[in-house]
C-alpha cells in the first residue's frame, strides 16, 4: 500500500486539492455556521492540510508509527475559541475522510487498475487514522469549551458580585457596566432572591430562555445562594413560581429600577428570609408582605428585648405550657384576632382558647383588647418565632414556636 502510494506521487497531491476545492465549496454552501466564521481560502487551505495529514497518518500507520495528531489538537482549539459548533468541525473531518477515500480508488484506478484489490485493506487502516484525528479534534474542542465555559461563568459571577454587593473591585466595573455587559437595562424592574438553607437551584446558575416567568440570574457563595431577577412586565408575586420547584424557604426584595439599587434589595431579601415560615405555609415571604416582622429581623437587639420584656415570662414556663399559649397566639394573630377561627384552626373549643389568651394576658400584662400592646405582643410573637428559625434552643417553647401563627401572604403575623 505505501508503493502504491509513493507512486501515485504528483496525480495524487493534484487529486487532493482538488478534493479540498470541492469539500471547501460544499461546506460553506451547506454549513451556516462556517460560512459566518471563515472565508473560502481560510477554509480551503486548512482542509488541504487535514487531507495531506491524513495520507501521511496512512502511511506512518503502514510503518508502524503513531499518527501525528498535534495539527488536529490544534485545529479543535481554534475552532472551539472561535465558537464553531463542534458537530460541524467534526462533520466536515468525517466528509474529508469519504472523500479522500474516492480520490484514493480515482487515483488508483487510473494508474494502476489491477492494484485495486490491494487498496481494499487499507480503508480500515484509514478510517482507524480519520477515527484518532477526529477523537483528537473533540477531546481538544471540548477540553478548551470547558475551559472558555468555566471563564465565562467566574466573569458572570464576578459581575453579579459587583451588583449585588454594591462595591466594584479595585480595576473592575463599575454597576453601570457590570449590569451593561450582563445584558440588563439601565432602567427596568427588578428584584433579588435570597435562599434559606437547603433545596436550591443545584448549581445550575445560568437562565433556560424557554422558562416561562421572568429571568433570573443565579450567584452561589459559601454564605448562600442569590438570585438576581429581572421582572421584565412580570408581576412581583410571579417569583413564587419560579421558586416553588427548589424546595427552599425564600426571601425577596422589592422591584427596584436599576441595578444600582440592587445591593440595598439583597438586603432587604435577606431581611425577607427571615421572615419566611420554617414548615408550613408559604415558603417564599415577600418583604412587603411581612414589614413588621422584616422590622424586627433588621434590629436583632432590639428583638431580643421585645421577647424577653413582653414574652420572658411566657418563654420562662415548661415547654409544653409555653408552646401552647405561643402557638394559640400565633394562631389568634394569624386569624385577625377571631377567637372563633383560632379555635377551629386549633381544633378546640372557643372557650378554651379565650382562657389560654387570658392566661396569657396575665403572664405578660398585656392586654389584647389594647390595639398598641397588641402590636406588642404581635412584634415580640415575629421576634421568638425569628429567634426559633435562626437557631433554635432544642425543646424550648421557642423552638417548637417557630411553626405557629402562620397568616395568608396577604396578611403579615
Amino acid at each position: 500500500m505505501e508503493r502504491i502510494i509513493e507512486e501515485l506521487g504528483e496525480d495524487l497531491s493534484r487529486r487532493i486539492a482538488v478534493t479540498a476545492d470541492r469539500l471547501a465549496d460544499r461546506t460553506l454552501a451547506e454549513d451556516p455556521a462556517y460560512a459566518a466564521l471563515l472565508g473560502r481560502a481560510e477554509l480551503r487551505e486548512r482542509i488541504h492540510h487535514n487531507l495531506r495529514q491524513s495520507v501521511d497518518g496512512l502511511l506512518r500507520s503502514y510503518r508502524g508509527l503513531p499518527v501525528e495528531l498535534a495539527d488536529a489538537r490544534a485545529t479543535g482549539t481554534l475552532r472551539a475559541e472561535q465558537g464553531l459548533p463542534l458537530d460541524s468541525l467534526l462533520r466536515t473531518y468525517r466528509r474529508g475522510g469519504q472523500l479522500l477515500w474516492q480520490t484514493l480508488t480515482e487515483a488508483v484506478t487510473v494508474h494502476d487498475p489491477a492494484a485495486l484489490p490491494r487498496l481494499l485493506p487499507a480503508a480500515a487502516a484509514l478510517w482507524d487514522v480519520m477515527d484518532q484525528m477526529t477523537d483528537a479534534v473533540a477531546e481538544a474542542y471540548r477540553r478548551t469549551e470547558a475551559a472558555r465555559c468555566e471563564r465565562d461563568r467566574e466573569r458572570r459571577a464576578a459581575l453579579l458580585d459587583v451588583l449585588l454587593d454594591g462595591a466594584a473591585a479595585a480595576g473592575g466595573p463599575a454597576a453601570s457596566e457590570a449590569a451593561a455587559q450582563l445584558g440588563l437595562a439601565e432602567r427596568g424592574r427588578y428584584a433579588v432572591v435570597v435562599l434559606g438553607a437547603g433545596g436550591g437551584t443545584g448549581g445550575r446558575t445560568g437562565h433556560d430562555p424557554a422558562a416561562p416567568g421572568p429571568r433570573v440570574l443565579w450567584r452561589i457563595r459559601a454564605d448562600g445562594e442569590t438570585g438576581l431577577v429581572e421582572l421584565g412586565h412580570h408581576p412581583l408575586d410571579s417569583v413564587r413560581d419560579v421558586l416553588a420547584p427548589l424546595g427552599s424557604r425564600a426571601g425577596v426584595s422589592p422591584v427596584v429600577e436599576s441595578p444600582g439599587e440592587l445591593a440595598r434589595a439583597r438586603w432587604l431579601a435577606a431581611l425577607a428570609l427571615r421572615t419566611a415560615p420554617v414548615s408550613g405555609g408559604p415558603r417564599t415571604a415577600l418583604l412587603d408582605e411581612g414589614l413588621p416582622a422584616a422590622l424586627v429581623a433588621s434590629q436583632a437587639e432590639l428583638a431580643d428585648r421585645l421577647r424577653t420584656v413582653v414574652l420572658g415570662p411566657v418563654l420562662a414556663l415548661p415547654a409544653a405550657d409555653g408552646r401552647v399559649l405561643l402557638d394559640t397566639l400565633g394562631t389568634w394573630l394569624g386569624c385577625g384576632g377571631s377567637t372563633t377561627q383560632a379555635a377551629q384552626r386549633l381544633y378546640c373549643h372557643r372557650n378554651t382558647v379565650s382562657n389560654r389568651l387570658r392566661r396569657l394576658e396575665q403572664l405578660t400584662g398585656r392586654s389584647l383588647s389594647d390595639p398598641s400592646q397588641v402590636v406588642e405582643l404581635a412584634l415580640a410573637h415575629a421576634a421568638v418565632v425569628q429567634r426559633a428559625a435562626d437557631r433554635p434552643p432544642a425543646g424550648s417553647a421557642a423552638a417548637i414556636a417557630a411553626g405557629t401563627g402562620r397568616r395568608s401572604p396577604r396578611r403579615p403575623a
